[in-house]
């Protein structure tokens, strides 16, 4: 049965590497074996195969970008109470991001950063589970990969419509350095949900929430359809409103935006 713990800041350990295929793939594998301790960092130079939502590839050019991912004990939250993490994540990665370029940053559903309609960051958190007799016991780790373009300017053309923190500001940045300035923010955050009855971090997501109170296209399976988005549910579900209320589980819809010129 897994214990409380002594809530180390994450961040600490910070470990660099040089070149890694996913630091959550790496993070992972770590964590099976018994050799991670609760706010351990992985951050990667160079990623070359990252792992995006849905089973996509985070593509980045190596040494321009935010890359890595943090080892998690979320005690006390249960598995059931993964959305919890989920967005207090976005609102911590949202927070930072607002630091260097105002309050156009919104969190499109589940946990994507943007900037406009334009994607300058993403979020995929992968669990460690075990056996045990309750949901509390069950959730050993919880691996919280993110990557946010920073200094990059020449994108894939099959990418719809990054940005870059570069692009946006026309300013350079030490990666490196914003990398330990977002382990500060995640450590206040999450040192934050923990203990918060409040809601006040999920009234912080809403209130970020990209499109709220307008109108979208949406995709499911072979239906298109044209929705306003209301807000998102306590557990997680995106909740719509057309000729009547409906709501999707994340993975059940896909979001149809425009290409935008990646590269301008």
């Amino acid at each position: 049965m897994r214990e409380p713990i002594f809530h180390t800041p994450i961040g600490e350990p910070f470990i660099e590497l040089q070149s890694i295929d996913s630091t959550n793939k790496y993070a992972i594998n770590l964590a099976h074996k018994g050799l991670v301790q609760n706010g351990t960092v992985f951050f990667a130079h160079n990623q070359y195969a990252g792992k995006g939502q849905r089973g996509k590839l985070w593509t980045t050019e190596a040494g321009k970008n935010l890359t890595l991912s943090i080892v998690l004990n979320p005690y006390p939250l249960k598995l059931s109470d993964s959305f919890k993490l989920s967005y207090c994540v976005a609102v911590a990665v949202s927070d930072f991001f607002k630091n260097y370029c105002g309050n156009e940053i919104k969190i499109k559903w589940p946990n994507d950063i943007y900037w406009n309609d334009r994607k300058a960051g993403g979020i995929l958190i992968e669990n460690v589970v075990g056996s045990g007799a309750s949901d509390v016991a069950n959730w050993h780790w919880a691996i919280v990969g993110i990557g946010i373009n920073i200094n990059q300017t020449v994108f894939p053309d099959d990418l719809i419509n990054p940005v870059s923190l570069k692009q946006i500001t026309g300013k350079e940045f030490d990666v490196l350095q914003l990398s330990k300035k977002l382990c500060a923010h995640l450590e206040k955050y999450f040192s934050q949900l923990i203990v918060d009855t409040s809601n006040s971090i999920f009234d912080q997501y809403l209130d970020s929430l990209y499109k709220k109170n307008e109108k979208v296209k949406l995709k499911k399976m072979n239906r298109i359809f044209e929705v306003t988005i209301k807000g998102v549910s306590k557990n997680g579900q995106l909740i719509t409103q057309h000729a009547m209320e409906e709501v999707f589980e994340f993975g059940e819809v896909e979001w149809l935006i425009d290409k935008t010129d990646v590269n301008s």
